[in-house]
C-alpha cells in the first residue's frame, strides 16, 4: 500500500452513516408544515411604510418580542397594543439576519432600525435557533446561531427591564421537572420513565405512550417543521432490546373522562374542553377536534396558579386529564398558542386576557421608567 493510500482521512470527509432503526417518534409521523418568514405584524408594517407620525424626543417605551414571523398571537397583540398607542417591536429568529440593531449594555436602550427605544417588557416565545435561516453545519451558520443564542439569552434575562414569564430563561421548566413539581402540589401525574429502551419500560404496568422529552416540533431545516407527537408504545415495533438514539419518555396511558387545556393569564384561569380520538389528532387532523369553553374548578385553578407562581409564569397553557374525580397533570407550555383553541371554540377570552395583562403591565412599568432612570445617552 502506498503512502498516499495509507494516509488518514481528511477532516472534511464524512463516512457513510450507519443504517439504524427509525426512532419511535419518527415512525409514521407525516406531519410537515412550512413556516414562512413573511412579516404580518401590524406595527412593523405601519412604521416601515412611514405611516406613523413620530415626534422627536426621549426614547420611546416599548414591548420587545423575540419570536418568529408566523407567531400569530404576537401579530394580534401588536394590533391590540397599537389601539392604545403602545409601541411593540419584534426580533424574529427567521428574520434576524442583517437586522439593524444595537443594544446598549450600560443603559436599557436599543436602536432598532432608525428608532431609539426603551424596552420595559420583553416576551420570548418562538425564538428558536433552529429557525435562523443558516446552515449550522457551516462555520458561518454555526457562528450566526451562536451569537444570536448568546444575545437572545442575555436580552431575556436582563434585570433592567421586566419580562413575561420571569423564570430563568423565559422558556419554562423541562417536562420532567414539571411532573415532579405538579406532584408536589398534590396533583396526580402519570407514571413516567426516561429510557433509550422503550420496549422494556411499562410504567404503571399496562398500556403506555411514548413522548418527546423536548419540543413537539423538529426543525432540521429552517422553516420546515416536523411533528414529534405522542405515540402508543408498540412492543412489536420496538422489541425488548431495541434502543433509541436518544432518551424518550414512556408514560402510563390513562383512560380519561375529560381533557382540558387551561390557559393561565396573570391570576385568571381560562379553560377549554378538548375532544379528540388520539394524542396526535390535534396536529394531524385538527378539523375533527371539538373544542368548547368550560369553567375551571376552583381547586384546580388554585393549584395551577400555585405552579405558575413557583415557575414564575405569567402566561401559560396547561394540558390536563380528568380521570374519575382526579385531575391529572400532563404538561405546561409557556408558548401556549391560544388562537387555535379560541377559533374552534368561538371565543376571544384568552386573547382579551393577554392583551389586557400586557397593556396593564406595560402601563405600570412605563410609569416607573423615568428618563432619569435610563441614564444619559
Amino acid at each position: 500500500m502506498s503512502a498516499a493510500e495509507n494516509r488518514p482521512a481528511d477532516l472534511g470527509e464524512r463516512s457513510e452513516p450507519e443504517l439504524r432503526p427509525t426512532p419511535v417518534l419518527l415512525q409514521g409521523q407525516d406531519y410537515f408544515v412550512r413556516a414562512p418568514g413573511t412579516p404580518l405584524d401590524f406595527q412593523e408594517r405601519m412604521y416601515q411604510a412611514g405611516l406613523v407620525e413620530e415626534e422627536p424626543g426621549d426614547p420611546v417605551p416599548c414591548v420587545l418580542v423575540l419570536s418568529r414571523a408566523t407567531d400569530m398571537e404576537m401579530n394580534e397583540l401588536s394590533l391590540a397594543l397599537a389601539e392604545h398607542d403602545i409601541r411593540m417591536v419584534r426580533i424574529d429568529a427567521d428574520r434576524c439576519l442583517d437586522l439593524p440593531l444595537t443594544v446598549y449594555a450600560d443603559t436599557p436602550l436599543i436602536e432598532f432600525h432608525r428608532w431609539l427605544l426603551r424596552p420595559v417588557l420583553i416576551w420570548r416565545r418562538h425564538f428558536d435557533m433552529t429557525a435562523v435561516p443558516v446552515d449550522p453545519a457551516t462555520v458561518y451558520g454555526a457562528y450566526v446561531r451562536e451569537q444570536w443564542q448568546a444575545v437572545g439569552n442575555w436580552l431575556t434575562t436582563r434585570d433592567d427591564w421586566d419580562r413575561v414569564n420571569t423564570g430563568p430563561s423565559g422558556e419554562g421548566v423541562d417536562r420532567l421537572t414539571q411532573l415532579q413539581d405538579a406532584a408536589s402540589v398534590g396533583m396526580r401525574v402519570p407514571r413516567t420513565a426516561v429510557t433509550t429502551m422503550p420496549g422494556r419500560s411499562r410504567p404503571g404496568g399496562a398500556q403506555c405512550i411514548v413522548k418527546t422529552a423536548g419540543h413537539h416540533m423538529l426543525e432540521p431545516e429552517p422553516g420546515a417543521l416536523r411533528g414529534l407527537f405522542p405515540q402508543p408504545l408498540d412492543i412489536r415495533r420496538t422489541g425488548d432490546e431495541a434502543r433509541e438514539p436518544a432518551p424518550v419518555l414512556v408514560q402510563q396511558y390513562l383512560e380519561a373522562d375529560e381533557e382540558l387545556r387551561v390557559f393561565v393569564v396573570g391570576e385568571r384561569a381560562i379553560g377549554f374542553r378538548v375532544n379528540k380520538l388520539d394524542p396526535a389528532q390535534l396536529w394531524v387532523d385538527p378539523e375533527s377536534v371539538v373544542v368548547e369553553p368550560v369553567d375551571v374548578p376552583g381547586e384546580l385553578a388554585g393549584r395551577l396558579l400555585q405552579l405558575c407562581e413557583r415557575w414564575q409564569l405569567d402566561v401559560a397553557g396547561f394540558d390536563l386529564l380528568r380521570v374519575g374525580d382526579e385531575w391529572v397533570f400532563l404538561e405546561v407550555n409557556v408558548n401556549c398558542d391560544w388562537r387555535w383553541f379560541e377559533q374552534r371554540a368561538d371565543s376571544k377570552d384568552v386573547s382579551s386576557a393577554v392583551h389586557d395583562w400586557v397593556r396593564s403591565r406595560f402601563d405600570e412599568l412605563a410609569a416607573s421608567a423615568t428618563v432619569g432612570e435610563w441614564g444619559s445617552w
